[in-house]
């Protein structure tokens, strides 16, 4: 009788939540607990939202990005980004280090910043992954952060669109209006050029 009191009053305090605050939240990836290993690799970029334009304004002049993630021998992850900007491919690295006392990443020579990992569940996506950047106001009067944006990252370049909608939509239950998605009208011959690069400089013919 306990028993069925109790789970009655726990199911109706998540209704009543769910009517208080309806929009869903995602699932924490704690970087010191989480296993790395499945999430090394390659990503594509898919969406990125904020409550500010000017948070996602640099992606607006990309046509498409992947991502290769690695693991280094002193144990920091190393984040390659292959970005096809106009007629340019532009290529860079970030270096993310992990503390077991931290549940989010340590992007180098950006202490002040919070790098977290989210479940792509939250855009019906389970194999995709999702990335927070966060920074706090600038000063003790500024009430937002001067930094905080989300971005979509997919396993499959061809992710369904509706995982990108799903995305956008929560996002927008937050406040988080600002948008971009990139036109990858260059992708598949970025990806091509890239991957045959990455073929010669091993000694391998593509």
């Amino acid at each position: 009788m306990l028993n069925e009191t109790f789970t009655y009053l726990l199911s109706l305090s998540t209704l009543l939540y769910q009517v208080i605050d309806p929009c869903s939240y995602p699932e924490l990836l704690p970087a010191n607990t989480v296993d790395q290993q499945q999430y090394l690799g390659k990503w594509y970029f898919k969406a990125a939202v904020s409550r500010k334009e000017a948070d996602i304004q640099k992606f607006k002049a990309l046509d498409s990005i992947w991502f290769t993630m690695e693991k280094t021998a002193n144990g920091t992850l190393l984040l390659t980004g292959h970005m096809n900007m106009g007629d340019n491919c532009v290529k860079q690295n970030w270096t993310y280090h992990i503390h077991p006392e931290r549940d989010d990443l340590e992007l180098e020579g950006k202490k002040e910043r919070r790098n977290l990992l989210w479940s792509g569940k939250w855009a019906n996506c389970p194999e995709c992954i999702i990335f927070q950047e966060v920074e706090g106001p600038l000063s003790p009067t500024d009430s937002e952060d001067s930094l905080n944006r989300f971005m979509l990252y997919s396993r499959r370049s061809d992710v369904d669109a509706e995982v990108v909608t799903a995305f956008l939509k929560r996002a927008a239950c937050h406040n988080m209006l600002a948008s971009v998605t990139l036109p990858q009208k260059k992708g598949t011959w970025f990806n091509t050029v890239s991957h045959r690069m990455l073929l010669l400089s091993h000694g391998r013919p593509g």
